[in-house]
């Protein structure tokens, strides 16, 4: 028969348990808000700078600009991976990591071999796991999205336009979470530097981006630049690598949030159920043992009669 004290103990374990997993997604939701709420007003931001650095680069010459150039030989690989610097939100880091090391072996396994291949990630889990399984990194962003500014994404742009202009490495990867709805997020892995001839969209981006209005004749609008576009895109490259890193962060944090939301919500679901089950389960070994009680009276009575 089972013990009602420890039966009676794992419910109160049980229910503290839900308690803290309630209180837990009630703060990601309150999170989620606010995440939202910069994505939604980054994105379309971030959606047109990049529109129209396109726009210029096919003004120019390829070569206009060096983060436009095409490296002859890869000399080495930055990727930049941004995770979560907590748990507790299901398969949210764990997704992002395989992404990142699926590109590794499809794409970059022969710089990995070389040592040529640098990770920077943004997110204390993500540099936990690369760090435990020998990856070169560089740069150290953990505990940053408790008060994620768009300073750092200036810094990350830093460091690698840093390696980008020395020759360390001649790629730049970005991978990341993208927030598409509360529930899921897709797994992106887009070029940063140099920068791609072909625009790069994601799902979302296709959803909600839309391309530059063409007049009623079909005819693309010819614009004119002041002073030129060379001068122009040299203002606007910097911008656009910060913007879309900056959006990066932010698609990540509101899909980190929605994640943990969803598994909080989970995890109090099978609380309470875990809970029913052991209310049942006690209630019956109190009824057995009630019963047994009985039984032990009624047999004791019988004795006494019987003398």
């Amino acid at each position: 028969m089972p013990n009602l004290r420890d039966i009676r103990s794992r419910i109160d374990s049980v229910e503290n348990t839900k308690q803290v997993t309630r209180a837990m997604k009630l703060v990601a939701a309150a999170k989620l808000r606010k995440a939202q709420e910069r994505i939604f007003n980054t994105r379309p931001y971030a959606y047109k700078i990049a529109e129209i650095t396109n726009h210029l680069k096919e003004e120019l010459d390829p070569t206009a600009h060096p983060f436009f150039q095409e490296p002859e030989e890869t000399t080495g690989v930055l990727m930049i991976v941004l995770s979560g610097d907590r748990g507790l939100c299901g398969a949210f880091n764990s997704n992002v990591f395989k992404k990142a090391e699926s590109v590794i072996e499809s794409d970059y396994a022969a710089i990995q071999e070389q040592g040529d291949l640098y990770l920077l990630c943004v997110g204390s889990k993500g540099h936990e796991h690369f760090d435990k399984r020998g990856y070169t990194l560089v740069g150290d962003y953990r505990g940053v999205f408790d008060d994620l500014t768009f300073t750092i994404a200036r810094d990350v742009v830093s460091d690698a336009i840093e390696g980008f202009d020395q020759g360390i490495w001649s790629e730049v990867t970005l991978v990341y979470n993208e927030f598409k709805n509360t529930i899921s997020q897709n797994q992106i892995a887009e070029p940063l530097l140099p920068i791609p001839e072909e625009r790069i969209t994601t799902p979302v981006m296709e959803e909600e981006m839309t391309p530059m209005e063409l007049p009623q004749n079909g005819q693309e609008i010819d614009h004119i630049f002041e002073p030129n576009a060379a001068r122009l895109l040299d203002e606007l490259i910097p911008r656009y690598l910060y913007y879309q890193v900056w959006r990066a962060l932010l698609e990540s944090n509101a899909a980190e949030q929605g994640a943990r939301m969803v598994a909080m919500d989970n995890a109090t679901s099978n609380a309470e159920e875990l809970i029913e089950d052991l209310t049942l389960k006690y209630n019956r070994a109190r009824q057995s043992a009630i019963t047994m009680e009985i039984l032990d009276i009624t047999s004791g009575a019988e004795a006494l009669e019987n003398q």
